[in-house]
């Protein structure tokens, strides 16, 4: 199906739900950085049920060019929509985007970044990803490539690769990057529901940032 057929249908999906005053509520949350519709969320996952149903199973290319097409529209809405359907395309068995990928997912993340957007790639990279992709860009000099190498084994429990979280969150300790210290505690808080005393211990031997370390800590 034509790219920009999708996108339109999306668009006329959107804007029947879309409200002004919500609207100008969430450009001023997110620091009038970018524009949107006034979709909610739950509003903005029915109107993009379609889309994303079929993005599921497209090809890589298909998927490629819709979601490049929806991260490229002025509205916030078509990048969580963009989100959302590589991150369903990715969940599927019929998945075809590798490792190979990474650096494209990468691209998305500093395209009109914040951390709205860059957050909800997390998951998406971490599916496909290599240990050493996320060695490299938590020394990366885009701050928001360092996030998600911090945060990309969120949910993960026991799956969790504790030296390469050890790496990635070493690799930033003493940044004075808000959005770093924060990302750095909430990997931490993350894991300590698994492994509490693993986090304890990597607090106590390590100089943590106030903001990180009032994190992780949050509920042990």
């Amino acid at each position: 199906m034509d790219p920009q057929h999708l996108v339109d249908d999306l668009r006329a999906a959107l804007v029947a739900v879309s409200d002004t005053e919500v609207a100008a509520g969430q450009k001023k949350y997110m620091r009038e950085q970018f524009e949107y519709l006034g979709v909610k969320t739950p509003a903005r996952r029915r109107a993009s049920k379609s889309i994303i149903k079929y993005l599921i199973t497209a090809s890589r290319a298909e998927l490629i060019a819709v979601v490049e097409l929806l991260w490229a529209q002025p509205e916030r809405e078509f990048q969580y929509v963009a989100a959302d359907s590589i991150r369903a395309h990715i969940s599927a068995p019929t998945n075809t985007l590798t490792s190979a990928d990474v650096e494209w997912l990468g691209t998305l993340a500093m395209t009109k970044s914040w951390w709205d957007t860059v957050d909800s790639l997390d998951l998406s990279v971490g599916a496909i990803c290599t240990p050493a992709h996320m060695r490299a860009w938590a020394r990366h000099n885009n701050m928001w490539l360092r996030r998600i190498a911090i945060n990309h084994q969120l949910l993960r429990k026991d799956a969790t690769d504790t030296q390469l979280l050890t790496d990635v969150i070493c690799a930033n300790l003493g940044s004075t990057e808000f959005f770093i210290n924060k990302a750095i505690g909430w990997a931490l808080r993350d894991y300590a529901k698994t492994d509490p005393e693993w986090v304890r211990a990597f607090v106590a031997e390590h100089e943590l940032s106030p903001l990180s370390r009032r994190e992780a800590l949050k509920h042990l």
